[in-house]
């Protein structure tokens, strides 16, 4: 059965996930990024992505992720097209990883960017990356260069980061420097070991 050993490693937009998976790497717990999965099956089907959507969203047998993102955020039929086309190849990838990861019997996690929203997955425990809303609208503006009308908007699609970090079983607090976020992301490390040495 998939997801036994699985932790969900979820946060919002600009709260920092990326990374968290990063130094979760670094500090040996293994990571399958659900985001990752997307890119790669999008671009294996960027044919249906052109017939589907236009060509304009296709260039070199890549798609134009940029673009395609403006599109279906504007558009919820588009949006819901893309999303029942993707989101069980997406699944059936991060389960067959995930039965592969349970071999080694100590927890891995699943980065899963809307896994309160979309309720898909069986797993029991997750860590919420934490920022405070108004340092996520900040970092998000900067990252994206979006306005803060078109921010506030992107963000409204998720989940209240105040209400995911009430659901969490652990939470990683990034509302500082990187060398914060190290020893917040060490302290969950060591956290997971203790519990799973014993």
């Amino acid at each position: 059965m998939a997801f036994e050993y699985a932790i969900a490693l979820t946060g919002g937009i600009a709260t920092g996930k990326s990374t968290v998976a990063s130094l979760m790497l670094l500090n040996g717990i293994r990571v399958i990024d659900a985001d990752t999965i997307a890119h790669t099956l999008l671009d294996a089907h960027h044919d249906w992505v052109a017939q589907t959507f236009g060509a304009e969203y296709v260039c070199k047998g890549e798609v134009d992720r940029k673009a395609l993102g403006t599109l279906v955020f504007n558009d919820n039929e588009q949006k819901s097209v893309l999303e029942q086309f993707l989101h069980p190849k997406i699944r059936e990838e991060i389960e067959k990883q995930s039965l592969q990861q349970d071999r080694f019997e100590f927890p891995y996690l699943i980065d899963i960017p809307l896994f309160f929203e979309k309720k898909g997955y069986d797993i029991e425990e997750a860590v919420v990356v934490y920022t405070p809303r108004e340092i996520q609208l900040e970092r998000f503006m900067k990252r994206n260069g979006f306005s803060r009308s078109e921010s506030l908007q992107r963000m409204a699609l998720q989940m209240d980061i105040e209400k995911k970090r009430r659901r969490a079983t652990y939470v990683i607090d990034n509302s500082g420097d990187l060398k914060h976020l190290q020893q917040e992301c060490e302290d969950f490390v060591a956290t997971i070991k203790a519990k799973y040495s014993n």
